[in-house]
């Protein structure tokens, strides 16, 4: 017999409203055994609500099941038949265990897998089954891999009049790790039964009227167990609208109370700047110029910038941000300057020394390894090694005019006299309460965010709500962009012998690869990834054995990947074989061609990066995706890549074919998978845009909406509790 829910126990008395019952702990209504609770917790599901809002990504009409006969590959299906056999087996070399079937209708049979033992207990042979799941295709032909059997109809949730509709649709949920689907089910009925009458909606009503959208009682009901697909429609259209609202009110807010602070005005300097530009040996583009003078503006208003600069691979973002800097330096101010990486931040320091040098800036460098300060007085052209005490001293005392570093920058031994500006490289892979540590470091300074990850305009408008946007859509003269080419195992050696000619005529190459060693306990599949390791023995060994070749990864110490990239840098390596930890920033102008191994594990945000390491002499370059896949979806992501001309419009290809996926994930952004969908219609995001720019010109504190309120504070500690 099943545990009655404490929902039910308790009931609707004795709860401040109705929306407080989705906020209480999952564990406590459940009961949960202690490796559910993990589980639930690595996912990030930790009370009702968060468990509900766990939608079905998509549903099937269980009225009209597939024949196995018309079944094609990576579709989902539901299909009906006679279990023919069932065994339990075992995989080879691996000895884990798996069950295999056999089931039949009337067009023909289908082999059917699932990874466990646990399906044998559930059917037998002779059994009619249904079975939904997705549909794979390798040597032995078409099957379902870990399909879900006799989903429960879930009807009796919904008491509705409308007559009956002719859709009998089954929700398809993602898969919680650890837990197992029909448990997940048997959860979700219990919840849903148990939930009171008259749920509060967090939504204002004249909101959901203007835009039509139901209760939130009817969405989250119908969200799970709709009784037709427009209700289904309705229900992820409310929740979607709902999401990206909250999100806007709060980056509204932000807004609202950041422009009623002071803070530093900033002389634009333009002598200085006009000095620095002249000295370059190349003029600005278009989009730098006018992203300076954005800036240059933001600092004369007295509160302060809050401004994202996004621009694509090798746009000139550090000099702009070279030039912000020797403003607010000019004006006798301090800069703080966060990178993600040592060997960025390593980098950056180099470059704002070689800019900066003329113009008297005493600059230092903290990381978790080292030290440095710019100028020596042994050699006033170059930096040196100090003690962290020592440089910890100079910033408090205002010697150190700009602080560039890792986020040892928001240790609290470090303190600044007047920091005026914070520069954050790439700020998405810092958590909130990180950025807004550094921000404390001073008297609200003005805040510089900087990102060359190509994000779609609807979702810079929603998650960055509360920045102004500048935008490096032109490169610098001289940079082309790499030629890409996907390339099938059958022409690898063909690859490998035009990297020769590349390498022989000068040229350098990257070599990437998922990961740094295959274990002994790999699974088979895992096996097939390419290592770091493995792969630099194999390249010098049988494949360039007559080149100089060094291998690059996360678990080496700071100073040896330092090195490395430094003897890279002086044309002492001809291959670097690494992994993603070049991703970012790192500056080769030699580097001619790159080879990714494994492209299609890779996100295309991160593929489009390491292409951007190419190339950036002006010199003609190659980007070579090397793949073994032969999904056609997986194919059409990597010739998006071919065809991109740039990060911004691969960004806007990659939101219409997959829905921001892997350019921009949902788990990168904090947004949900239904609300990342709903980016792409961006005439839904200017609505909520401009719906939650008014409530809060017409209440800041929202204290007409309590229970937008209450949302609110939930989605703030949400950034903080899981960055």
């Amino acid at each position: 017999m099943k545990k009655r829910s404490h929902l039910a126990n308790n009931g609707h008395n004795g709860y401040r409203g109705s929306m407080n019952i989705l906020d209480q702990e999952l564990a406590r209504v459940l009961a949960l055994k202690s490796n559910y609770k993990l589980a639930l917790k690595i996912a990030r599901i930790e009370t009702v609500r968060d468990f509900l809002m766990v939608f079905p990504a998509g549903y099937i009409n269980a009225g009209a099941p597939d024949t196995i006969s018309s079944l094609t590959p990576d579709a989902q299906a539901l299909v009906c038949g006679t279990v023919e056999k069932i065994a339990g087996k075992n995989m080879f070399p691996t000895k884990a265990a798996f069950t295999e079937a056999i089931i039949r209708d009337e067009t023909g049979t289908l082999r059917v897998i699932w990874f466990s033992r646990a399906a044998s207990s559930r059917i037998k042979q002779g059994d009619q089954v249904t079975l939904t799941g997705k549909v794979h295709k390798n040597k032995r032909g078409i099957f379902l891999a870990n399909p879900m059997i006799s989903i429960p109809v879930t009807e009796h949730i919904i008491q509705t009049d409308e007559a009956a509709s002719k859709d009998a649709l089954t929700p398809l949920y993602p898969r919680i790790r650890g837990v197992s689907p029909y448990l997940a089910e048997e959860w979700r009925t219990q919840i849903l039964s148990s939930l009171p009458p008259h749920l509060s909606d967090p939504l204002p009503h004249e909101i959901r009227k203007k835009f039509h959208l139901p209760s939130f009682e009817n969405a989250i009901r119908y969200v799970h167990a709709p009784s037709s697909a427009a209700w289904a429609e309705a229900a992820r259209k409310r929740f979607a609208f709902e999401e990206i609202f909250l999100i806007q009110l709060s980056r509204a807010r932000d807004k609202k109370l950041r422009e009623a602070e002071p803070s530093y005005i900033i002389p634009p300097a333009r002598e200085r700047l006009d000095e620095l530009t002249a000295r370059l040996p190349f003029t600005l583009t278009g989009a730098q110029q006018t992203s300076t003078r954005q800036i240059l503006e933001d600092f004369s208003r007295p509160h302060p910038m809050a401004r994202l600069l996004e621009g694509d691979v090798g746009s000139g973002k550090t000099l702009v941000a070279v030039l912000a800097a020797l403003a607010v330096h000019s004006a006798g101010y301090q800069v703080a300057y966060m990178a993600p990486t040592e060997i960025l931040a390593r980098q950056h320091f180099e470059e704002f020394c070689k800019h900066l040098k003329y113009f008297r800036a005493t600059m230092g460098l903290l990381t978790s390894s080292e030290c440095r300060k710019f100028p020596s007085k042994v050699d006033p052209s170059g930096s040196t090694h100090i003690a962290k005490p020592q440089l910890l001293r100079w910033v408090k005392d205002g010697t150190i005019d700009i602080l560039i570093g890792t986020h040892a920058l928001i240790q609290k031994s470090v303190v600044c006299k007047n920091l005026a500006l914070v520069i954050v490289d790439e700020q998405h892979r810092f958590g909130v309460k990180q950025r807004s540590q550094l921000a404390q470091k001073g008297k609200t300074p003005h805040f510089l965010s900087m990102t060359a990850t190509p994000i779609p305009r609807t979702l810079a408008l929603t998650i960055y709500g509360d920045l102004s946007l500048s935008l490096l859509d032109e490169m610098p003269p001289g940079r082309t962009r790499p030629i890409t080419k996907i390339v099938p195992p059958a022409k690898r050696a063909v690859t490998y012998e035009f990297i020769r000619t590349n390498i022989a005529s000068g040229g350098q190459v990257f070599v990437i690869c998922p990961k740094i060693e295959t274990k002994e306990d790999d699974s088979a599949r895992s096996a097939e990834i390419k290592a770091v390791k493995d792969e630099y023995q194999r390249l010098a060994k049988d494949i360039f054995p007559e080149f100089r070749i060094a291998m690059l990864h996360g678990k080496m110490k700071p100073v040896e990947k330092e090195k490395i990239v430094q003897s890279f840098r002086k044309k002492e390596i001809d291959i670097l074989v690494s992994t993603s930890v070049i991703e970012v920033g790192i500056d080769i102008p030699n580097a001619s061609a790159i080879i990714i191994e494994g492209a299609d594990r890779f996100g295309l945000a991160s593929l489009h990066q390491f292409r951007g390491r190419v190339g950036r002499g002006g010199q003609t370059s190659y980007c070579f995706l090397f793949t073994d896949s032969k999904n056609q979806k997986t194919l059409e992501r990597l010739k998006a890549l071919e065809k991109a001309r740039n990060g911004f419009e691969l960004a806007e290809y990659d939101l219409a074919l997959r829905g921001a996926g892997e350019l921009s994930g949902g788990s990168q952004w904090g947004v949900s998978d239904i609300a990342m969908d709903a980016l792409k219609n961006l005439k839904l995001v200017e609505a909520a845009r401009e719906e939650a720019r008014n409530l809060i010109e017409e209440d800041i504190e929202l204290k007409k909406y309590p229970l937008l309120q209450e949302r609110i504070r939930h989605i703030e500690q949400q950034e903080l509790h899981f960055e």
